[in-house]
């Protein structure tokens, strides 16, 4: 299987999504890909207090569509109707990273925290990936658990599309903290050779990234790609180290909540040979709803099934 390396120059970089995009390469299902990613501003430099947005962009402010990312990755083969799987090998991130708050001042959370019209605070991270550790403002330490914001695939209909809300219909700024090392992520493809899109490196999130940022942050990723056949599922769903996960997106929480739960009774019926009825009762004891993020216009819920918690005999 062939190894390929994608590094962020100004060819190689998008901040939208579109099936018109030419793919920076094409890539047999099992070869790996390492990508280099900026973080999501795409700051060509390191900022040097907590706030320094005078850096230079990979894109101008004039030009802001949303996330930094590289140009799609196509999958020979990949067409629409199937499941792509991105399997996650290694997440190493840049050694520094910001996080603002509140990203967008006039969202729903910050109105509702009162924080409207107030000025943003910054965060101005220093990473150790050896040590695993992220300080910010020479004041607050963290352990590092990074993840990619953005694994996605390009949408079917034409035209260009906003990076910043998640898609059902093909991932994208999921921004769910368990898609570490270790996991793959399933994803619909929608067009010929899928169009994968990653970036958004975060050193670390909490679930529901609330003031709209994470430590926001380069990454190098390499991941294996494949097709999947025989899922449980069509739509995003994911296996990882803390266990099975479906996803809902949507405005409204509780239709985000009952995407993904709805999407978790059917893989638990799947898993176990049982109905669903008996799956709903299954996930009542053993599957954790958690809100994934709040900050995305269309909001996100993951259902978790941890990994060992059920069995069965």
């Amino acid at each position: 299987m062939a190894l390929h390396v994608v590094e962020p120059t100004p060819e190689s970089t998008v901040n939208f999504f579109s099936a018109a995009h030419e793919p920076v390469l094409t890539m047999d299902p099992g070869d790996t890909a390492i990508v280099r990613t900026l973080d999501a501003a795409g700051y060509l430099a390191r900022q040097q207090f907590p706030g320094d947005t005078g850096q230079p962009t990979m894109f101008p402010s004039a030009e802001f569509r949303g996330h930094c990312l590289n140009q799609p990755i196509a999958v020979r083969g990949a067409a629409p109707g199937d499941l792509l799987a991105v399997r996650i090998v290694s997440l190493t991130p840049g050694d520094w990273g910001w996080t603002v708050a509140p990203a967008t001042p006039s969202s729903p959370v910050v109105k509702r925290l009162g924080l409207a019209g107030t000025e943003p605070a910054w965060l101005l991270w220093e990473i150790d990936a050896d040590a695993g550790t992220a300080t910010a403002n020479g004041t607050y330490t963290r352990p590092l658990a990074p993840f990619l914001g953005v694994t996605g695939t390009s949408p079917a209909a034409p035209g260009e599309h906003s990076t910043i809300p998640p898609r059902a219909e093909s991932g994208g700024n999921i921004d769910c903290k368990e898609l570490v090392a270790g996991s793959t992520l399933y994803l619909p493809v929608n067009v010929p050779g899928a169009l994968l899109y990653l970036g958004d490196g975060h050193g670390a999130q909490g679930d529901g990234e609330v003031c709209g940022t994470a430590i926001e942050c380069p990454m190098t990723t390499e991941a294996v790609v494949h097709l999947a056949a025989g899922r449980p599922l069509a739509s995003v769903h994911a296996e990882t180290p803390a266990g099975r996960i479906t996803f809902g997106f949507s405005a409204d929480l509780n239709e985000a909540m009952g995407d993904a739960l709805d999407a978790m009774v059917t893989w638990l019926a799947s898993l176990y040979g049982t109905s669903r009825t008996e799956a709903l009762a299954l996930a009542s004891n053993c599957v954790d709803l958690r809100v994934t993020q709040v900050a995305n216009v269309t909001w996100g819920v993951h259902a978790l099934l941890p990994a060992g918690l059920l069995s069965v005999g």
